[in-house]
């Protein structure tokens, strides 16, 4: 592959020959997961790198577009990083000679947001009612009013929790093996 990239004329037509098949790079493209067509426009392109390198076929030329791409999406972040960083006079310069040629790729090296699957942890607004919206609206609703005697236990009743606890399920053995007589004895106290 270096001997290729070294070679400016034929990198130049190589990369305006992918330019033109968009299936090959533009991931909205209609055809892009239409493995018929990547082939068809692949072996184009396997035609003119042949003329160069007799010996290519398919995986040496999904190697090399990957190789392009891999190497303009790293330039391209440290162009970006430097811009961002503020210095100014610092602002990084691509070492590809071909880095312009490939600006075509700008909007389909950016990886897919993510998403999450776990539910969002923060405090969604409250509703607010309005007078368009079917119900009572929020001056007609009464709030219940607590006072510092309806929390104490004289009129709340004492707590019956005790009596709704169940004891502890038996364990379930692993093992199929026989229990002794002591496990017996045991588990009958439990």
């Amino acid at each position: 592959m270096d001997m290729l990239v070294k070679d400016n004329g034929f990198m130049s037509l190589f990369i305006d020959m992918l330019r033109e098949l968009p299936c090959l790079w533009e991931i909205n493209h209609p055809h892009y997961k239409n493995q018929a067509k990547r082939k068809a426009a692949l072996e184009q392109l396997c035609e003119i790198v042949k003329q160069v390198i007799p010996t290519a076929d398919m995986t040496y030329l999904k190697i090399l577009i990957g190789g392009l791409r891999s190497t303009y999406v790293r330039e391209r972040k440290k162009v970006l990083d430097s811009q961002r960083s503020g210095a100014a006079d610092d602002i990084y310069v691509p070492r590809m000679w071909y880095y312009d040629r490939l600006h075509f790729l700008v909007g389909q090296t950016e990886p897919r947001p993510s998403l999450s699957s776990l539910p969002s942890t923060l405090p969604s607004p409250p509703a607010e009612a309005s007078d368009a919206q079917p119900g009572p609206s929020r001056q007609h609703v009464e709030e219940p009013r607590l006072s510092q005697g309806s929390f104490s236990q004289e009129v709340a009743g004492p707590s019956r929790l005790a009596d709704l606890q169940l004891p502890p399920l038996p364990l379930e053995r692993e093992s199929g093996r026989r229990r002794s007589a002591l496990e017996e004895a045991g588990r009958g106290l439990f």
